[in-house]
């Protein structure tokens, strides 16, 4: 069977190169102006098609599913399948692929960002600037903090968590991770990390916590407004994972509070919505979901779909398939 006699539809625009290698072997239908399908519009389109690219921020429920009558992969352009209901995939036989590994260095570059730019204090050090209220250098002028020394508690030490682990190394930073399975010991040595079984007690201790662990039911408010309480007044909250995973409302009334020093979020909970109260406050840096917004990043990832896509056109398992079981 031809490749030509495959449906594609992209529910985002891709890289052009990508899309150019796509269009060459199969029937693409592209998203030109970018804007976000609505649900009603995405459940349409989905029914005619034989492969579907989403991204994170579609929604592919159960209903979208069981719509599409001709739809027998899922090649999602994203690391996080949380958007999709697999359940249902599977039951539909639908193979749902992702794009593991090419945003690992790329998300910890921002997570170290992040760290800094609020130990640094310098979202307030450039408001100065811009509102005219530096008058040149003096000694007691936007104090920030010295990275070096304090203690990152990192949940979650899979591939984006380890990478984070050996960039902070290099700032001087003490590596601490709660897993739910413990790393082998070589590779605590490498990274020079400790492991706490217990979430709530690395949490206590902790002067950084940056997440890194998927978004699961199981993972749904892991940081819930009874363990946030548990944190230093002193500490910072780094999330590059999925917004889910803290409750958002409540770590934004501990920051105003002062009971929390500072956040810094490229992700939420209601995404593109942001709680008000996090927006106002000068010790939160948030950033737009861009952790793995490089060229190079979102060009691997369009090869990885296009590879993913090109291996079951053949009838070949994907390298990327991910499980489909509850």
């Amino acid at each position: 069977m031809s490749t030509k006699n495959f449906t594609i539809l992209l529910t985002r625009k891709l890289p052009e190169n990508i899309e150019n290698k796509l269009a060459l072997k199969f029937n693409v239908i592209s998203n030109k102006n970018d804007k976000h399908y609505s649900y009603k519009d995405l459940r349409k389109k989905v029914a005619s098609v034989d492969i579907l690219v989403p991204c994170i921020s579609d929604t592919i429920d159960s209903s979208i599913l069981k719509s599409a009558s001709k739809l027998k992969l899922i090649a999602n352009y994203g690391n996080g399948v949380d958007n999709i209901d697999l359940i249902t995939a599977k039951e539909k036989n639908i193979i749902v692929t992702n794009t593991p590994e090419v945003l690992t260095e790329d998300t910890a570059d921002i997570v170290m960002t992040l760290i800094l730019m609020l130990c640094r204090q310098v979202k307030q050090a450039e408001r100065k600037l811009y509102t005219g209220e530096w008058h040149g250098w003096g000694p007691s002028i936007t104090h920030g903090e010295r990275v070096t020394g304090k203690s990152l508690g990192i949940i979650g030490m899979g591939r984006i968590g380890s990478a984070v682990a050996k960039k902070a190394r290099a700032f001087g930073l003490k590596i601490n991770y709660h897993n739910r399975k413990r790393l082998n010991k070589n590779i605590e040595k490498k990274l020079d990390a400790k492991f706490w079984k217990s979430l709530n007690g690395m949490l206590s201790s902790m002067d950084i916590i940056s997440i890194h662990c998927p978004y699961t039911p199981d993972t749904f408010h892991l940081l819930s407004k009874r363990r946030l309480k548990i944190l230093k007044k002193t500490s910072m909250i780094i999330n590059t994972s999925r917004g889910e995973i803290i409750d958002e409302n409540s770590l934004a009334d501990l920051l105003v509070s002062k009971k929390i020093q500072g956040v810094g979020l490229d992700v939420f909970e209601h995404e593109p919505q942001i709680a008000t109260k996090l927006i106002e406050s000068s010790n939160a840096v948030l950033l737009p979901h861009i952790s793995s917004a490089t060229r190079e990043s979102r060009e691997a990832m369009g090869n990885r779909v296009i590879k993913n896509i090109e291996d079951f056109c053949i009838g070949k398992t994907p390298k990327d398939t991910v499980k489909t079981s509850p």
